[in-house]
């Protein structure tokens, strides 16, 4: 049988979908009512499934932290609501994992039963799956525009560091006017913009505040302190 799937894929720098749906907070109309905050957006294939438990109470448990950096988490999967009531329900009562238990999920969980969220955002893969969404995360900054996107297959768990680190890099990025290197961390060297020509390259090495290894790869320090004292509002 031919599938009829379709996908679509909101791609990095453009404006993040709009939709209004039904969640277990109520009813939401994004991306227009975060608007000023960071979100992140991501789905999950099925409730009532281990990987997804486990998932939902790590965020649920890094809510805080990420309310400290002005970012909202919306979850959904292609489930009902009373299934995500349900669930969330036995999470809280039956669930204990890695330390954590009596966790409650305080975000919103999106009921898709139409998939009509999910194909918005490409979160159905037909080579993955019909009728469930892959772990698909989208982090959406304050004018709602797609900062970054990821897709993880049904059998792979994501990592919260990770994404706890991508917000606080973007926001470092766009408040310090740098670039975050490789393994990036608050506290680490930065990238500075590249200079573009010698004579800018020459001013830079004069520059104590900056270290500079040749004129396309110029680095300075900004202590851990000072970033996150200025992302975190």
């Amino acid at each position: 049988m031919e599938n009829n799937v379709v996908t679509t894929m909101p791609r990095i720098g453009e404006k993040a979908p709009a939709f209004k749906a039904v969640t277990t907070q109520g009813e939401i109309d994004f991306p227009k009512q975060y608007e000023g905050s960071w979100v992140i957006l991501f789905s999950h294939p099925a409730d009532f499934t281990p990987v997804c438990t486990s998932e939902f109470m790590a965020f649920a448990t890094l809510q805080d932290k990420f309310e400290e950096l002005n970012c909202k988490l919306v979850g959904l999967s292609v489930d009902g609501l009373y299934s995500h009531i349900a669930w969330l329900r036995t999470i809280k009562e039956k669930i204990e994992y890695k330390g954590m238990k009596n966790v409650e999920v305080k975000f919103p969980l999106i009921e898709d039963i139409s998939m009509n969220v999910a194909s918005k955002y490409g979160m159905i893969q037909p080579g993955e799956s019909n009728t469930q969404a892959v772990r698909a995360v989208f982090v959406i900054d304050p004018k709602g525009i797609v900062r970054t996107v990821l897709y993880y297959p049904l059998s792979l768990g994501r990592n919260f560091d990770e994404l706890y680190r991508i917000v606080v890099a973007l926001k470092t990025a766009d408040e310090f006017k740098v670039a975050t290197p490789a393994d990036w961390r608050p506290g680490d060297e930065l990238i500075v913009p590249t200079a573009g020509s010698c004579g800018v390259a020459q001013e830079r090495v004069e520059n104590k505040d900056l270290k500079c290894y040749d004129w396309f790869f110029c680095t300075k320090n900004i202590d851990e302190t000072t970033i996150m004292d200025k992302i975190k509002k």
